[in-house]
C-alpha cells in the first residue's frame, strides 16, 4: 500500500545518502594513500580503481533512488499492469546479477569474470530495446497511458544504466590486472585481452 511505498522510498533514500558520505570517505582515504605512501606502478592502478568503481557505485545509488520515487508513482495504476512490467522486472533482476557478479570480479580480481559482465551488457541493452519498442507502440494504441507509459520508460532507463554502471566496474577490474583502459573495447576485444598474458 502506500504506507509501504512511503516506508521503502524513505528506506531507499536513506541509503543512498548513506552511499554518498561513503564514497566521500573513501575518496579522502585513496587521496591520502597517495599522498602519504606514494605508490607506483601496479599499486596506483588498483588506488585510482578503487576510486572509479566507487563513484560507478555512487551512480548506481542514485538511479536506484530514482526507480524507488518512479515505482510508487505507477503503482495501483490499472492499465500500468498490461505495460510490460514483468520484462522490466525480469531486466532488474539481469542487472543485479550484473552488479553482484562485478563486484565478485573486482574482489577477486578476475579478467574473466568481469570480461562476462562486459558480454551480459549486451544482453541489457537488447531488453531495453524491446521493452521500449512495447511501451511506444502500447502508447500509440492507447495514449490514455502515455504518462503511465513515460513513468515505466524512467524506470527501465534508469535500470539500463545500472547495468552500464556495473560494466564500468568490470572494466575498471581488466585494466588494473592488465594495465590497459578498455573502457570503449568491445566485449571480444576486451575478451582477447583477458585471454593474452598477463602484464
Amino acid at each position: 500500500g502506500a504506507d509501504e511505498d512511503s516506508r521503502l522510498i524513505d528506506a531507499v533514500g536513506a541509503d543512498e545518502r548513506e552511499i554518498n558520505q561513503m564514497q566521500m570517505l573513501i575518496d579522502q582515504q585513496c587521496t591520502q594513500v597517495i599522498a602519504r605512501r606514494q605508490p607506483t606502478a601496479v599499486d596506483l592502478r588498483l588506488i585510482m580503481m578503487v576510486t572509479k568503481i566507487v563513484n560507478d557505485l555512487e551512480r548506481i545509488g542514485d538511479e536506484a533512488k530514482k526507480i524507488a520515487y518512479k515505482s510508487a508513482a505507477v503503482r495501483g495504476n490499472d492499465r500500468l499492469t498490461r505495460i510490460r512490467y514483468h520484462d522490466v522486472v525480469r531486466m532488474a533482476g539481469g542487472t543485479q546479477k550484473m552488479l553482484r557478479e562485478s563486484l565478485d570480479a573486482f574482489a577477486r580480481l578476475d579478467v574473466n569474470a568481469a570480461a562476462r559482465v562486459v558480454e551480459e551488457d549486451d544482453d541489457i541493452d537488447v531488453a531495453f530495446n524491446a521493452v521500449m519498442r512495447q511501451l511506444i507502440s502500447f502508447m500509440m494504441e492507447d495514449p490514455r497511458t502515455i504518462g503511465a507509459a513515460l513513468e515505466v520508460v524512467f524506470i527501465a532507463k534508469s535500470i539500463e544504466r545500472i547495468g552500464d554502471h556495473s560494466k564500468n566496474i568490470s572494466e575498471s577490474v581488466v585494466q588494473v590486472v592488465k594495465g590497459k583502459d578498455v573502457r570503449h573495447a568491445s566485449a571480444d576485444q576486451i575478451r582477447a585481452e583477458v585471454a593474452g598474458g598477463a602484464e
